[in-house]
């Protein structure tokens, strides 16, 4: 089920930054609280092949994020003690040394089981045993919010393990929703920044399509 435009899971997760502190995140704390937007991505493993360039590439994006007052949170099910070992790892070696935003460590897996983003792919229960036996790997899929300064999600994305995301397409994203903030009007296809918006109104939508 879609969390688009309900408010995003009140729930405090552990979390880990590159000075070594654990710590509390709770993302809609974090948005109502700070008055800011927050895009939080999940990626399935530390230590593996593609998150490693996701992570870098976001970082080197947080410039950009802080210019439009958008809180960088990143997020797997590994342990706090796994994210301070892979922070303190050279970009070189396979690290992600040099990233200094949150990363939660969701290692009880409620939220990610709240969002429904795990990789489970059939779950049997063993009479025998009376366990739930799970297939798949029981980690989140590259699932991505962005949740507004009210705890809104304004958009959600969920890519399978081989499909790295366009950071710049989050920062487009992010635009677009400030302009419809600001301006109330809505984003056409493929809209960036300096851009036609359009009225949203029958009229408004015939006027912009005509002058294109």
């Amino acid at each position: 089920m879609t969390l688009v435009g309900k408010k995003f899971p009140n729930l405090n997760v552990d979390a880990m930054n590159d000075m070594g502190d654990t710590f509390k995140v709770n993302v809609l704390e974090e948005a109502v609280n700070n008055n800011k937007k927050v895009l939080l991505f999940w990626y399935p493993k530390d230590f593996t092949f593609v998150c490693p360039t996701e992570l870098h590439a976001f970082q080197a994006a947080i410039g950009e994020f802080e210019k439009r007052n958008t809180i960088l949170i990143g997020a797997s099910c590994d342990t706090p003690e796994v994210h301070f070992a892979w922070l303190n790892t050279s970009k070189d070696n396979g690290g992600i040394e040099g990233v200094t935003y949150p990363i939660l460590a969701d290692t009880n897996r409620n939220l990610s089981s709240i969002l429904g983003i795990l990789d489970i792919t059939k779950e049997t229960y063993d009479e025998e045993t009376g366990t739930v036996l799970l297939e798949g790997d029981n980690v989140t899929y590259r699932a991505t919010y962005l949740i507004d300064e009210n705890g809104l999600v304004q958009h959600e994305s969920v890519n399978n393990m081989p499909l790295g995301r366009n950071v710049n397409e989050y920062l487009r994203l992010i635009d677009a929703l400030a302009h419809n903030q600001k301006h109330g009007e809505v984003c056409p296809a493929n809209w960036e920044e300096g851009k036609d918006a359009m009225s949203a109104n029958r009229n408004g939508v015939a006027s912009y399509l005509a002058s294109h």
